[in-house]
């Protein structure tokens, strides 16, 4: 091997990434870590930084916030000398060994192996106050699993935002906790699964506002209300929640991977063999958020980062480049 080669890199911050650090680093890989520069909706540690308190990860009998969870993710791998870099990997080229990947401040990185851990963006509706009361934990969220058997959400009113299967799953989720479930949808009819509209509609806990959009999420320090607009008349509402979830979607950050490796319909990473994280290209690995497009919880991503970097370091010994 090359010794301006990397052994691995892995590229992404949240817990699929840390959890691959460090096993990587415990087995001499040296693995370098890319943890990402940051942007408006994505910040080194992933999702998890915008969640204020994470009560379903085991191990923390009394919950932890999620910034403290990445922090310590990241001081445990950097404990075994993981190396990391906060830029973005921009670029791939997975065509030849060793592979090729091109940082956000134009460096060349060689690897031969690599962990795609980049996750997923939730899809936020774009309106005022949303974001703000998103990062500070004032009771708007992208996540009801995560987030919603919260003690501020108990016996609230609490609004979710969209139409289809997700949207449905978080309402049903929120009703076992709130006081009731706004369904606000800007159609008057659901996107959902014929099962899934079934089980929502049957819920004497949701109650549909059709045909509404969410125009601004109100609150100072935690969400108290939404300003609706009519999609039929265009009239102009408001409505008190104690919280809201909004279920529109992913994105997973894989554009920078197109042309380079298999992805799904919806831009997820493919994985050719189940229970398996290499991809259709030996040597490149998926875990987390960003092949999960079914699960998405912290514990599952922590899961397929162990088994990426068990994979690695299984395929570097294989090729006679490990150590």
């Amino acid at each position: 091997m090359n010794s301006d080669t990397e052994t691995l890199v892995i590229i992404g911050s949240g817990p699929a990434a840390w959890t691959a650090a460090i096993y990587a680093a415990r087995a001499n890989l040296d693995p370098l870590v890319y943890e990402g520069a940051g942007s408006r909706t994505m910040i080194p540690g992933g999702q998890l930084m915008f969640t204020t308190d994470v009560e379903n990860y085991p191990g923390f009998p009394d919950g932890v916030s999620g910034i403290d969870m990445m922090l310590d993710f990241k001081k445990q791998a950097v404990r075994f000398d993981t190396r990391v870099v906060t830029e973005d990997i921009v670029e791939v080229d997975f065509s030849r060994r060793p592979f090729r990947l091109r940082s956000s401040e134009g460096q060349e990185v060689l690897a031969e192996t690599v962990i795609v851990a980049t996750g997923a963006n939730a899809r936020w509706l774009g309106v005022p106050g949303e974001e703000r009361l998103a990062q500070s934990g004032g009771g708007v969220s992208a996540c009801a699993v995560c987030d919603g058997a919260l003690p501020h959400f108990r016996g609230q009113v609490v609004a979710v935002v969209g139409g289809g299967d997700s949207a449905m799953e978080e309402a049903l989720y929120m009703t076992k906790f709130a006081g009731e479930v706004l369904l606000i949808h800007r159609r008057d009819e659901l996107r959902a699964s014929q099962i899934m509209q079934e089980r929502a509609l049957a819920s004497d806990r949701m109650r549909f506002l059709w045909n509404r959009t969410v125009e601004e999420v109100l609150g100072d320090d935690v969400i108290t209300g939404l300003r609706l607009r009519d999609t039929v008349t265009g009239d102009a509402s408001e409505v008190e929640v104690g919280g809201m979830f909004v279920a529109i979607g992913h994105i997973p950050n894989t554009g920078f991977l197109q042309g380079q490796i298999d992805l799904k319909e919806n831009g997820y990473v493919r994985l050719p063999t189940a229970w398996r994280t290499e991809t259709n290209v030996p040597g490149v690995f998926a875990a987390g958020d960003v092949m999960d497009d079914y699960y998405r919880q912290a514990v599952s991503a922590a899961g397929t980062g162990c088994m990426a970097a068990l994979e690695a370091e299984r395929f570097l010994a294989h090729n006679g480049t490990a150590g």
